[in-house]
């Protein structure tokens, strides 16, 4: 398995990570191995518990990844302390349940090094019919267009891969803590004039069951709290700069 954090170089303290890859985590152990072995080498990866009940936190850490325990249930809640504990300059995020591939984010990295992008989100491709539902594209679908409507984008996805800069994502002062993250990210960037691109990434059936999108019930919540979120006031040109 290839190694997803850097070991210390004796004498001295251990090499900082150039990429960190925040990954939340509930009751994901049989994902673990599959996901934390895609993490590119050098990169660390952040596992963020989130209550979970079989042993992804001890399996995680033995696999070599760092476990940073987040007590309030809740996507944004998970996601959030993630962030707060990376220290990289770019922060990667990426569901932990084996429906997307780690490595796909070594060109979003790119992008954002080479200063062509300020955030970079996948676009999902379903690699067989059952890996995206179709009250979970319906819902994506609706509140996609809600989102070029209320900041102009013209984004096919919301879906949780991506990168960006860390300085730049605390800025935003993300507040959302369940579903609503991802899109919050992504209106405030827009607010605050960042270059936002988009590329497609295959996107296979998760193992285990989805906590959120699985049902129509957890589809409609999530979408219930995305649209509070597209409801906030756009930020004024002063702040957002």
């Amino acid at each position: 398995m290839r190694a997803v954090t850097l070991s210390p170089s004796p004498p001295g303290p251990p090499v900082p990570a150039s990429v960190d890859v925040v990954l939340p985590c509930l009751d994901e152990a049989a994902a673990l191995p599959w996901v934390l072995d895609r993490v590119p080498p050098g990169w660390r990866a952040l596992v963020v518990d989130n209550g979970s009940t079989d042993d992804s936190d001890r399996i995680a850490r033995e696999l070599g990844a760092t476990v940073v325990h987040e007590e309030r249930r809740g996507f944004g809640a998970a996601c959030h302390a993630g962030l707060t504990a990376a220290t990289a300059d770019i922060v990667c995020f990426c569901d932990c349940d084996a429906s997307l591939d780690p490595a796909e984010l070594v060109p979003f990295v790119h992008e954002i090094r080479t200063g062509a992008a300020d955030l970079v989100l996948g676009r999902r491709r379903p690699q067989t019919r059952d890996a995206w539902p179709l009250h979970a594209r319906t819902g994506n679908l609706a509140l996609s267009r809600l989102l070029r409507r209320r900041t102009g984008l013209r984004l096919r996805d919301l879906g949780p891969l991506r990168a960006a800069r860390r300085v730049e994502l605390l800025a935003l002062e993300l507040t959302d803590r369940r579903s609503g993250y991802p899109l919050q990210m992504v209106v405030r960037a827009a607010d605050a004039g960042w270059r936002i691109t988009e590329h497609d990434v295959p996107y296979a059936p998760r193992t285990g069951a989805s906590k959120v999108t699985g049902t129509w019930r957890g589809t409609w919540q999530a979408v219930r709290d995305m649209s509070r979120v597209l409801q906030e006031p756009k930020a004024p040109a002063e702040v957002a700069s």
